[in-house]
């Protein structure tokens, strides 16, 4: 219990810092949001320097972030300062589609890679040639480099699926590279339990394959595959964000660059936190699980 207290006090240490860093990192960024509007010659300089009264933009930074941040704690991320719209509803509307696309990739990967692994303690050759080579696309193979191949040939080529919008297409190559990721160790991992005298022994008693993998293999492998999921759940992030941009989904990825193409701060930092902030939640209750699972990690507690 202890541990596992000290876990989430952690993880919301990293959030603060993280969300703070976020903050100063896009205040070093040249220009606002006035300079992009003033862009079109609108704007004279006394207009520009009451729009920056009137959105902030003219306070020290601390004071901006502490705003910022008690505002956000009630609930309010602010209005867009490019196109005067809450920002709520908006990250709302973009995480659905990035959700979806997460939750639909990281099954997949995590489903095919437990598969394979499970096959494999049960003695299946074929699943240990699949296992080295789905780890040998995630390692050569860029999920981006990928993405435009697919676009190429199944959208422009073969016409087979949208070069825009589609889901299929990025799930796939999402899934496949999470289970990559993680098959490998886990199934190192599953080979080391296998080979424990008390497994043998079971095996020689007659126990099933499949009786094996449940009562001997996944207990003994459940905390490192739990370590290997959250830090695969992590890692989609980044990969989910990329795939939206890739193929045209209205996800966090294109909110996020929007906004930092029209200097828009109150989108990037509510799009950024929420994308740190959700990585920073996977690996607390990553870490919080493997020592529920195994009590050696939590000392004598």
């Amino acid at each position: 219990m202890k541990r596992s207290l000290a876990i989430l006090a952690t993880s919301l240490a990293h959030g603060l810092a993280i969300t703070f860093g976020l903050f100063l990192l896009f205040g070093a960024i040249p220009g606002d949001a006035v300079d992009v509007l003033a862009s079109a010659g609108d704007l004279d300089e006394s207009q520009q320097a009451a729009m920056r009264a009137e959105l902030g933009l003219d306070q020290p930074a601390w004071r901006r972030f502490l705003a910022w941040g008690a505002a956000a704690l009630a609930g309010d991320l602010g209005t867009s300062q490019r196109f005067g719209q809450p920002v709520g509803p908006m990250l709302w509307e973009a995480a659905g589609v990035t959700l979806q696309l997460c939750a639909l990739s990281g099954a997949l990967g995590i489903l095919l890679a437990f598969g394979l692994c499970l096959a494999q303690a049960a003695g299946s050759r074929g699943a240990q040639l699949a296992v080295e080579a789905i780890n040998l696309w995630s390692i050569a193979l860029p999920t981006f480099c990928i993405g435009v191949a697919a676009l190429l040939l199944f959208s422009v080529w073969l016409g087979w699926l949208p070069a825009i919008g589609g889901l299929l297409a990025p799930v796939l190559i999402l899934g496949i590279d999470n289970a990559g990721q993680i098959a490998k160790p886990l199934s190192e991992e599953v080979a080391e339990v296998v080979a424990r005298p008390h497994v043998m022994a079971a095996r020689a008693r007659g126990l099933t394959p499949l009786g094996l993998a449940r009562w001997h293999v996944l207990p003994l492998a459940a905390p490192v595959a739990v370590s290997l999921t959250g830090v695969m759940l992590a890692g989609l992030l980044g990969g989910t964000l990329t795939m939206e941009l890739l193929f045209g989904l209205p996800g966090m990825g294109a909110l996020v660059l929007n906004g930092i193409q029209g200097r828009d701060q109150p989108v990037v930092l509510a799009g950024l936190v929420a994308a740190a902030l959700a990585i920073v939640l996977v690996n607390a209750l990553s870490a919080v699980m493997q020592s529920v699972l195994d009590p050696r990690l939590g000392g004598r507690e």
